[in-house]
């Protein structure tokens, strides 16, 4: 595992951060999770435009240009040396004074990890995922809008954690209108009467790069895809439901809060991993 931060890059181990840092204290950065597939980091231009609008939204300026942020990306994966990996980049507000206002942050720290990362276990892929609905909802957008990433994630960990003591393997967020958004790290598909449909940006999900590879490669095979509101009713009655996620990849859901989804069988999910595996190394930056 490689992380890079102020032009150097070493082991993790060595790695320090500043508890005055207002990343840690109070959650005031972002971040982005890109995939590394067969030696190429896959859509990095469109993740540091992505990590560079949820920036501004924060009013946090990004202390490298996206140039020189990319050669910092390429640079850690390059040192860390797996064909297969992740990349976490994460840029905080700095250090400062104790106290929430961010004005005594002078400087922004970026940091940028590479390393193995394996939401699920292979033989939980295989099964296909047990869902459960969490208690826990989805902040509107105008509490804390889910389309910035920022390192604020308790509202996941907390619904993650729920899943977990509960014996399912994540759990589904709605929103307080009853939407479905996504799970606690990834997004949501559902093929309903043929159609593959992922909830929209407006009910909560985030706009993932993944989530948009999964409808490019749906449209380019001329199969409908559509992205509209869905409840809970609607994961139960879909043929298949899977995640996509940069971490988590394309996984398969086996059942939600106990209810066998469709009849086992997955020819969607199946199609379009073979499609997004070939967009994935077509449209990735070797490093």
């Amino acid at each position: 595992m490689k992380v890079w931060h102020r032009n150097h890059i070493g082991d993790a181990r060595e790695a320090r951060v500043s508890i005055f840092d207002h990343g840690l204290l109070y959650g005031d950065g972002v971040f982005e999770g890109i995939r590394i597939t067969g030696g190429r980091v896959f859509r990095l231009h469109d993740h540091i435009a992505r990590l560079a609008r949820s920036a501004r939204a924060i009013g946090l300026e990004l202390p490298l240009t996206p140039d020189a942020l990319a050669a910092a990306v390429l640079a850690t994966a390059r040192a860390n040396g797996e064909a297969e990996a992740y990349v976490r980049i994460l840029v905080t507000r700095g250090v400062g004074e104790l106290g929430v206002d961010p004005a005594s942050c002078k400087e922004p720290e970026l940091f940028c990890i590479v390393a193995s990362l394996r939401m699920f276990p292979d033989e939980v892929r295989r099964q296909g995922l047990r869902l459960m609905t969490s208690s826990w909802r989805r902040p509107a957008a105008d509490v804390l809008d889910p389309q910035v990433k920022s390192l604020n994630y308790l509202n996941n960990v907390l619904a993650k954690r729920e899943a977990r003591l509960k014996g399912f393997d994540d759990a589904v967020l709605l929103n307080a209108a009853g939407h479905v958004t996504e799970v606690t790290g990834a997004n949501l598909f559902a093929v309903l009467d043929g159609v593959l449909v992922t909830p929209p940006t407006i009910d909560g999900a985030l706009p993932g790069i993944t989530r948009d590879t999964v409808l490019r490669c749906r449209a380019a095979s001329g199969l409908p895809c559509e992205v509209r509101s869905i409840g809970r009713y609607d994961l139960l009655a879909a043929d298949e439901v899977f995640l996509s996620g940069s971490g988590a990849g394309l996984v398969s859901v086996a059942s939600l809060d106990d209810a066998v989804i469709g009849t086992g069988a997955r020819p969607v999910i199946a199609s379009l991993q073979a499609a997004y595996t070939e967009y994935a190394i077509s449209h990735g930056v070797p490093f």
